[in-house]
């Protein structure tokens, strides 16, 4: 019914091993997203090709950051932030189960969802929390905990790192999806990324296998911990972000 050639050469090029259980499981997890998107805003793709390139794959790239790291026995732990219809937090979960995922989305309707999606794939050790990102990083279970902190959210950068950051455990890695031309948005969240506790970022320019869609990595390590005073409420990392004094 699928055609994979796509999806399973993305997989080779990108050095990720799979299954078929593992490709049933991402099947099931389209026709899940299809049906909904019928009744809720998930996705404006929805062409299995186009999902297969522009979520999953570009999803996976993950593995550019991850492989450099992975060790046998070893689980560590993935938040995924404004996870949306659970990208990239889903696809790297199937492909690599032994990451202890979380799922975290400001809209009920969406966790719900993907719990749904959970249960159906039956995916363990991943949980799907509602809730703000300013608000879960205070909680101690929570705040500096994660080895991972990863987004493909629409948010600036010098946003989404006050977001995100703050989750990041020392020796961990903050990663965020973007576009190719993001020179101005990295530059600005420099000074907000170093007062967080992450060092200048590494930035890691690729192309989606299976398209010509060139995608950045943006790589921040952390390095001290965050201040306890961030990330700030009241929506202040939208609206008011934090730069650098002269360019406030």
């Amino acid at each position: 019914m699928y055609q994979d050639t796509i999806l399973t050469e993305g997989l080779k090029e990108l050095q990720i091993p799979y299954t078929d259980e593992m490709l049933s499981k991402l099947h099931r997890y389209y026709e899940m997203m299809v049906a909904k998107n019928q009744v809720m805003n998930l996705t404006s793709i929805t062409e299995y090709e186009e999902v297969v390139v522009k979520h999953w794959l570009d999803s996976l790239c993950f593995a550019k950051v991850y492989n450099r790291k992975r060790k046998e026995g070893v689980s560590p732990r993935l938040i995924d932030i404004g996870t949306g219809a659970g990208f990239p937090g889903i696809p790297i979960k199937i492909f690599f189960p032994e990451i202890e995922v979380v799922l975290l989305d400001s809209l009920q309707k969406r966790i719900t969802f993907l719990q749904d999606v959970v249960n159906e794939l039956e995916l363990h050790t991943i949980s799907c929390i509602h809730g703000r990102a300013e608000e879960l990083s205070g909680k101690t279970i929570y705040r500096e905990t994660f080895d991972y902190a990863v987004s493909r959210a629409v948010a600036r950068l010098v946003s989404l790192s006050e977001f995100c950051i703050p989750f990041v455990k020392q020796g961990g890695e903050f990663v965020s999806y973007k576009s190719e031309s993001t020179e101005e948005e990295i530059a600005e969240s420099l000074y907000a990324m170093k007062t967080f506790g992450c060092s200048k970022p590494e930035i890691l320019q690729y192309t989606v296998p299976g398209s010509d869609l060139p995608r950045r990595l943006v790589i921040a390590k952390k390095v001290s911990s965050t201040p306890g005073k961030y990330p700030r409420g009241g929506g202040k990392p939208l609206k008011a972000p934090l730069l650098k004094p002269d360019k406030a």
